[in-house]
């Protein structure tokens, strides 16, 4: 994970005889890059030693020297520019603006960054420390050093945001190219099934021929519910009948369930929630939130009465996000709150801190729970993906809704025990065979407390993440979850 320790004695040309005492210091970057590199005083600013990112951290670079006891300078060197870290001690010196550190000769294993105490034997501590110092906002000492905005601020950036998405249509999302693919209403429900998994896609618009208009949506949700109904004994919908049941008679069956529990009649939406060309993004953006939607159909008609309509595409959050993301990617000063770190924002679901109230508790699991589990959780809490952790809340995977049409795969889901199946086998199903990568190596994206809103905004908005586990640096131990929803929402006010 690190690089070899840096041997002061053997890399500063002569400066301390041998025999003397060395301290290993470890050095931190925790704000991303593509490569950096470190230098200072102990190399006599004409080496730079390359700084390694932290597994499962991209954007926290470390490294550690053995040096002697006293004063150092150093700075880092960013994507080729000199940097130091505002966050940390600094003085004015003949190469700018340096940072420093005093090491002295009774110190064992030295940060270059002060941090409270922190337990020793774990490889990551000094990172812990880090964002435990920069960010923790429920520690009253650390407060101050939190970025602060004030609520103009707020109201003005929502208020650009808000002009720029309203004088922007739904047109300029469509692609230059792509395919969209809709299902018929009276395809058979495990052919559509199949059809899902085989185009790689987790959602699909719903034509009726009969009423000559799109009617709704088949999503990944529908077929959670279907597997959920087959495993249960007492269910009216066999494995049999799945192979002639059509999409319409199961959306039938669907509105019947949800009235009698009347349990989740907020999860679907009666009518087609759709959009047309002409639509100012701010709109279709309000249409996905406020109906729970993942998408919206971008619908052209060209008369009057909606005849001959005409499927452009599918809008998603995604998309608005690049396109903000795009816009102010070279203005970002007329936007205060993206510089903000995410931790300071009132945004996402979080991970109670010791003596804080639970309102929104973060849902999690174990790789050893039922799929049965992760399933009624995925309804019931009506979250879209759970954290898979291990004992101590590490992150190790994430099941998501989309997981569900890997079941698909060999007809899975007909020889299947709900209860029985775990989630780690669940997902292994998910995964090509010898692939070079884990199942979770492209699954569980991540970020830190300390990163910046513009940094999630642009992570959200590449296509297929949908939301971000944040994590604590080195541990990866789970502090929340940040969904495209989320950001939009808070973004638009």
């Amino acid at each position: 994970m690190f690089p070899s320790g840096m041997d002061y004695s053997r890399e500063s040309g002569g400066g301390v005889t041998t025999g003397a005492v060395l301290i290993p210091t470890r050095f931190v970057w925790p704000y991303g890059g593509r490569t950096v590199y470190l230098s200072g005083s102990f190399t006599g600013w004409s080496e730079h030693f390359q700084m390694s990112p932290v597994e499962g951290c991209p954007t926290v670079f470390q490294t550690i020297c053995s040096l002697p006891p006293g004063f150092h300078q150093y700075k880092f060197i960013v994507d080729g520019e000199w940097r130091h870290d505002e966050h940390q001690p600094c003085v004015s010196s003949n190469y700018g603006t340096v940072n420093t550190v005093m090491l002295s000769r009774d110190s064992g294993y030295n940060s270059a960054i002060p941090s409270p105490q922190i337990p020793s034997g774990s490889s990551m501590d000094v990172d812990n420390a880090v964002f435990q110092r920069l960010i923790r906002v429920s520690n009253d000492t650390v407060n101050d050093t939190l970025p602060r905005i004030s609520e103009a601020d707020i109201q003005v950036s929502r208020h650009r945001i808000s002009s720029f998405l309203s004088t922007h249509t739904a047109y300029e999302l469509l692609p230059e190219s792509g395919k969209v693919i809709a299902l018929d209403v009276d395809l058979p429900v495990k052919q559509a099934f199949h059809i899902l998994h085989e185009q790689g896609i987790t959602i699909a618009p719903l034509w009726d021929f009969g009423k000559g208009k799109f009617t709704g949506v088949l999503s990944a949700l529908d077929f959670i519910l279907i597997i959920r109904e087959l495993g249960d004994h007492g269910s009216n919908l066999t494995e049999e009948e799945l192979e002639t049941h059509t999409i319409s008679a199961w959306k039938q069956a669907k509105l019947f369930l949800n009235r009698q529990t009347n349990e989740h009649r907020s999860e679907f939406p009666s009518q087609l929630v759709q959009a047309g060309p002409d639509e100012n993004l701010k709109d279709v953006a309000l249409k996905i939130l406020q109906n729970g939607v993942a998408t919206v159909p971008i619908i052209h008609s060209s008369s009057e009465e909606g005849l001959y309509p005409q499927l452009l595409y599918l809008a998603s959050l995604s998309q608005i996000l690049k396109c903000l993301c795009r816009y102010f990617r070279n203005s970002s000063g007329l936007l205060p709150i993206l510089q903000l770190p995410i931790c300071a924002i009132p945004l996402g679901t979080w991970v109670p801190k010791i003596g804080e109230p639970n309102l929104r508790p973060l849902a999690m699991l174990r790789p050893s729970a039922s799929l049965n589990a992760a399933l009624n959780l995925l309804v019931q809490a009506q979250v879209s993906s759970v954290p898979i952790v291990d004992d101590n809340d590490s992150l190790l995977d994430v099941y998501s809704r989309s997981d569900i049409t890997s079941l698909a795969k060999d007809k899975v889901y007909t020889h299947i025990n709900l209860q029985e199946m775990t989630i780690h086998q669940a997902l292994q199903l998910g995964q090509e065979p010898y692939s070079p990568f884990g199942s979770s190596s492209q699954r569980c994206h991540m970020c830190l407390r300390s990163d910046s809103l513009h940094k999630v905004m642009e992570r959200l908005a590449t296509p297929g993440v949908r939301r971000l586990i944040i994590v604590e640096a080195g541990s990866k131990r789970v502090e929340g979850i940040i969904s495209l929803s989320d950001v939009v929402r808070f973004l638009v006010g």
